[in-house]
């Protein structure tokens, strides 16, 4: 398969190679400088004129001036030596790393984990954090009927190449990408890079490393209060958490909110919460599922439904519509509370290597297993909920929090729906 490089590629190289030109000019000059030391005529200019000569020097001057004619031989070539060998390196260090990108750009694919450098990866993007616009909190009009059907990008995010078949696309954006790139990234390890390639193609989908993460929804100010209660809290970043820190941590923050403790329903909820970030019933719970629940805590804390609605992508508001299209059985524009809450759920079968279509019908939408964290609301409450009319407008609202939710690839569930 062929591969096109892009113009910025090509003016990248030109640049690369006009530089090692350079610099090669440049040492071949330094080193007939250095190679020919100017001691004849050095001794041209020691030799006293026959007509000034009155004395002979002493032979303390004698001796001195041999001293600084050996001292400034020595200093020049020593500074030559050094410029010679600096330039020589630079010149090698310039030709590896532009051989290895190239290498790396050659088929989209890259060289293997152990055999990269992690000195000479290729340069991770700086994420810049959201703003919020002024009209952040204003309703946004989506239509029901009106699919979007985005389009995936052609070249791949990080290279800009176009190989066809095997660029690999995100579920939730229209970014594409080369396995190699995202492995000279040093984004996927061997086991996540797997994952990777069986689920991209298929109906479960894969969530790159911006969508991956949903710490980078939060503006600078939002993650600023989250770090501050992370270091009032003593929470050690990038370590697993227990059940018995998550309480305590959650203790605090109830205290520093509401000025009290969690009651005792409220711990059950935690505790619950704690079993739905530990699917594989490990005890712990990883650092990055723990920064996403308490990243979705602070998006609930401080956005709007309408901000919510709007960070949702085109590729998540269609899947909306199937859901609800197939839940209105009816076509009267109308479902139940009950409807909502299974279709909440419904956004965690991503992880189910069953399901073979993204249009999640109503056979899709059901009772989540009984493992599953049991809900505090009471009966009566949940018959009244259930019973309520939802349009597609409000459907959306209470729905983008747990579509956001869904955007990780880990098995966690970083907000556990109600039951």
């Amino acid at each position: 398969m062929g591969v096109l490089m892009s113009k910025k590629q090509q003016v990248e190289k030109v640049q690369k190679c006009s530089v090692v030109v350079s610099a090669f000019k440049d040492g071949l000059r330094d080193r007939q400088t250095t190679a020919q030391p100017p001691e004849e005529l050095a001794e041209a200019q020691d030799m006293p004129n026959e007509a000034e000569v009155v004395a002979p020097p002493k032979e303390e001057d004698k001796q001195e001036a041999q001293a600084e004619k050996e001292k400034e031989k020595e200093d020049d070539c020593k500074a030559g030596t050094s410029s010679s060998q600096h330039v020589t390196a630079q010149q090698r260090e310039d030709s590896r790393i532009n051989q290895e990108a190239w290498s790396r750009l050659r088929d989209g694919k890259g060289v293997e984990p152990e055999e990269l450098d992690k000195s000479n990866q290729l340069t991770p993007p700086a994420f810049i954090r959201p703003k919020r616009d002024i009209n952040d909190d204003q309703p946004l009009d989506i239509e029901l009927i009106e699919r979007e059907q985005p389009v995936n990008e052609e070249m791949c995010e990080i290279c800009e190449v176009w190989t066809a078949d095997d660029l690999f696309p995100c579920r939730i954006c229209t970014r594409v990408f080369h396995d190699g790139c995202l492995r000279g990234m040093g984004y996927l390890s061997t086991k996540a890079l797997k994952e990777m390639r069986d689920t991209a193609h298929t109906a479960t989908g894969w969530s790159c490393y911006y969508c991956d993460n949903l710490n980078l929804l939060l503006t600078e100010e939002e993650m600023y209060s989250l770090m501050e209660t992370f270091k009032q809290c003593k929470i050690i970043p990038e370590s697993c958490l227990v059940s018995d820190e998550l309480l305590q941590y959650k203790h605090f923050v109830s205290k520093r909110l509401f000025e009290k403790d969690l009651s005792d329903e409220q711990e059950e909820e935690v505790l619950a919460q704690f079993s739905a970030l530990d699917p594989e019933k490990r005890g712990q719970i990883e650092w990055s599922d723990f920064l996403y629940h308490e990243s979705l805590g602070v998006l609930s804390k401080f956005r709007s439904e309408n901000s919510l609605v709007r960070l949702l992508t085109a590729k998540e508001r269609d899947r909306a519509r199937s859901v609800f299209l197939s839940l209105d059985q009816d076509k009267d524009g109308l479902i139940t509370g009950g409807d909502v809450r299974r279709a909440q759920q419904s956004w965690f079968q991503k992880h189910s290597k069953e399901s073979q279509s993204c249009n999640v019908s109503i056979s899709h939408v059901g009772p989540i297993s009984e493992n599953s964290p049991s809900s505090s609301s009471s009966e009566k409450s949940r018959e009244r909920d259930d019973n309520r009319q939802v349009t597609w407008p409000q459907f959306v609202k209470e729905s983008a929090l747990y579509i956001l939710a869904a955007r990780p690839n880990s098995a966690a569930l970083h907000l556990r729906p109600l039951l």
